[in-house]
């Protein structure tokens, strides 16, 4: 991996838009500081960092128990609870997996009905294992969709049903870990210290990569080697995790880029900037601060946001995610016509790349940050590696906002005002602070 911040410094891009070095090298007093704190929060706060070197046999057994007893499996989640599983199936996997490869591997992740009924119609739910995954253990999308194909499986399997199911979840606490106990459903712990969005390489997700064939020993050793880089190096530009954090934070704080886009020059990296967003936005977007982060990919935005990022308002720092070697690649033809024979023995992924180079180019010449992300391939040790750095760069700058961020308040009060309009009880006060709230007076009405 190699992390390119060129594009974002003051000497290339002007004062205006860019980092003075001078001006990130001020922070290593506090980085330093910081540093000490997270190694001595490993154990609470930043518990994350000890998933790397956790015992997995549990979830290999039960992978392997998985994968000899059933043709798909699915997972039943929302948010942290399926963004994690998805990005590394999408990522670690052909994109063609499900039509070569057993098990199949299917999501349950919004309440949307022509979703829910697509899925199912792809599927034999007597043939299928439901990893039903859920910290709280009472999220409402995951337990309505539970309740769903818990009924299917009782009507299909009787008292069988049980063995269709492993629970995800708190090991002590909520409705599923007590429901799991009474029906002696197998289940695997969700350590409580960490919420959802920073759970990927915890049970949550390797369990469902164990699944599909991902090598999670890979995977957590790309972890390891990003975690003692990050715990031995505390220079401010030289620890991977507190550089992309500062970079984000000085040219958000100081340079009014509220705007983070990702932009992998990959497909398979798409479900991974899904991740992404979740993390910075829910993680960093309190106290009417933090960055907007939004989603691109190479080349097809391009042509469809480029326009904005080069002529738009200069709110926007772009990190580039780009990757060397493809695993497979096809050439062009030497013989074609004058006028596209320039593109004459060229490979896709060649192409994939040049764009990438013209596209940073493009921006420089408009003074727009950005940064780039190179892997020598996508595979599960470096995957590892930028999952959790990514982890620690949010967790870090926490302390730059000087907000929490490992919790996420606004997005409970949702929850409660969607309990009280659903009738749950203890929520009667949020149903009539949602209707003093809830008005629809100006609107248009078409027959």
């Amino acid at each position: 991996m190699r992390i390119d911040y060129t594009n974002v410094m003051a000497e290339v891009i002007g004062e205006r838009d860019g980092i003075l070095r001078e001006e990130l090298l001020s922070f290593r007093h506090f980085v330093a500081e910081v540093h000490q704190i997270i190694q001595k929060e490993k154990n609470r706060k930043f518990y994350f960092c000890k998933l790397p070197y956790q015992d997995t046999s549990q979830v290999k057994e039960t992978a392997n128990w998985i994968r000899e007893n059933f043709e798909n499996f699915a997972v039943i989640g929302i948010g942290g609870s399926s963004l994690g599983a998805k990005m590394l199936f999408n990522s670690l996997t052909e994109f063609n997996h499900n039509k070569k490869n057993r098990p199949r591997f299917y999501l349950f992740e919004n309440v949307d009905p022509e979703r829910f009924r697509a899925t199912l119609e792809e599927i034999d739910v007597e043939k299928t294992c439901f990893n039903v995954i859920t910290k709280s253990g009472s999220t409402v999308e995951t337990i309505a969709n539970f309740s769903i194909i818990m009924q299917m499986l009782k009507e299909k399997l009787g008292d069988r049903y049980r063995e269709n199911l492993v629970f995800t979840t708190d090991p002590e606490k909520g409705f599923l870990r007590k429901f799991g106990q009474e029906e002696g459903i197998k289940m695997l712990d969700i350590p409580p210290q960490i919420g959802g969005r920073f759970s990927v390489l915890s049970p949550v997700g390797l369990l469902p990569a164990s699944v599909i064939g991902i090598d999670i020993d890979q995977l957590l050793s790309g972890a390891k080697k990003m975690d003692l880089i990050c715990s031995i190096e505390e220079h401010v530009e030289h620890n991977p995790a507190y550089l992309i954090a500062l970079a984000h934070y000085i040219t958000n704080m100081r340079r009014g880029k509220t705007i983070s886009v990702m932009m992998p020059y990959t497909e398979k990296l798409s479900s991974f900037v899904d991740w992404y967003r979740q993390l910075w936005a829910e993680s960093l977007g309190k106290d009417g601060l933090g960055q907007t982060p939004v989603k691109a990919i190479g080349t097809v935005d391009q042509h469809s946001q480029l326009q904005l990022y080069r002529e738009g308002i200069r709110d926007k720092i772009i990190t580039f995610i780009q990757v060397e070697n493809f695993p497979v690649d096809f050439r062009i033809p030497e013989e074609l016509p004058d006028e596209i024979s320039y593109l004459s023995g060229h490979t896709l992924g060649e192409i994939l790349n040049k764009e990438l180079l013209g596209t940073k180019a493009a921006l420089i010449k408009s003074k727009v940050p950005n940064i780039t992300i190179t892997l020598d391939r996508i595979d599960p040790y470096n995957m590892g590696m930028l999952i959790y750095m990514y982890e620690l760069a949010t967790g870090f700058s926490g302390y730059l906002y000087k907000i929490n961020p490992f919790d996420q308040p606004a997005v409970e009060e949702g929850k409660k005002f969607t309990y009280a309009l659903l009738g749950r009880k203890g929520f009667e006060e949020k149903l009539q602070e949602f209707k003093e709230l809830y008005r629809e007076k100006y609107r248009i009405e078409i027959q």
